[in-house]
């Protein structure tokens, strides 16, 4: 039996802390959302619900970007996180901390449940059945009046202070730095499963499945593990959303929500891990500006934007801005 070489198994751990070693580029949006948050004081509540969209759009990123696990059923996760809070924080218990606890809970226990009939399957079948989940859920939510409102939404909802101290205001001050946080941990943890060999069996499995059935890889097993933690982190982003609105309608739940951030998330570039921040962000400051601008046919301004995206950014921004960089490193 062959020894272990020393130098070798050095030299791959090396390879992989260099991976995993944070780079200055990494501190952009970070900085750039501290910079928000003094430059733009009115825009604070705005602010706050695209924190919390990027985090829905990295869990989406997670499963499609990584995995390659299609769907258009996504928000069947961030909605029952929403209902989750909302429900918790309309019948007596408000903590936030432990809503979004509950919340991550709540759509993990969906998404494996789900997960493991769905992910037997492939292709156009595969996607029908994610619209499936999430419209039998929309549907239940719709029956439910009695514990989520029906179409009139779950109201009523009180959210505690977080820590007993730092109560929601207006002007979104606490909501904003509150899901910046909660955006950072998350980040934090999609970057590590990214860059670790479950991250990378991740990719193997997206690029060719059979070659990864072939080395005897668990391929459904996999799956089925990034599926269940992007349900969780999608099920945060709706609680996030739910208690900084303090409302939870049946919107949660519907198809719109799910195209929406595949857009958002085609827009930034699918499989890149910074995509959803760029990808949120454009589309929600564009959404802002062109109905204040168009109320009627803002939504027309919107798709011309994807046309060109479509047309001159295949890869998204990101994939843009890297063909960029290759032209100039390029030599004359």
């Amino acid at each position: 039996m062959a020894t272990p070489d020393p130098i070798a198994s050095r030299n791959l751990l090396d390879a992989f802390a260099r991976r995993h070693r944070l780079r200055a580029f990494e501190a952009l949006p970070w900085l750039a959302a501290v910079a928000a948050y003094f430059v733009f004081p009115d825009y604070l509540a705005l602010g706050a619900q695209i924190l919390a969209t990027i985090l829905f759009a990295l869990s989406l990123d997670l499963v499609l970007g990584y995995a390659g696990i299609v769907t258009l059923g996504h928000a069947a996760f961030f909605g029952t996180g929403a209902y989750t809070a909302g429900i918790l924080a309309a019948n007596g218990w408000g903590e936030p901390l432990s809503g979004l606890i509950a919340a991550a809970a709540a759509a993990g226990v969906v998404g494996l449940a789900t997960g493991a009939i769905i992910l037997r399957t492939t292709g156009l079948t595969l996607l029908m059945q994610t619209l499936v989940v999430a419209a039998m859920l929309a549907e239940l939510a719709n029956k439910a009046t009695r514990i989520t409102g029906g179409a009139d939404g779950l109201q009523g909802m009180d959210v505690w202070p977080i820590f007993g101290a730092f109560r929601f205001d207006l002007f979104g001050r606490t909501a904003y730095i509150y899901c910046a946080l909660v955006l950072l941990i998350a980040w934090l943890l999609v970057r590590s499963i990214v860059h670790s060999p479950f991250g990378r069996s991740l990719t193997g499995i997206r690029e060719n499945v059979l070659r990864m059935h072939a080395v005897g890889a668990p391929v459904r097993r996999r799956k089925l593990i990034a599926y269940t933690i992007s349900a969780a982190l999608a099920g945060i982003s709706g609680a996030l959303i739910a208690q900084t609105a303090q409302f939870v309608g049946l919107g949660a739940l519907g198809l719109e929500r799910s195209g929406t951030v595949l857009i958002m998330l085609i827009i930034g570039g699918v499989g890149q891990l910074y995509g959803a921040f760029i990808g949120v962000t454009v589309y929600m400051v564009a959404q802002d500006r062109f109905s204040t601008i168009d109320p009627v046919y803002w939504y027309f301004w919107i798709g011309l934007f994807m046309i060109f995206v479509v047309l001159f950014a295949r890869g998204g921004v990101l994939g843009l801005l890297e063909r960029a960089r290759r032209l100039l490193r390029r030599p004359s």
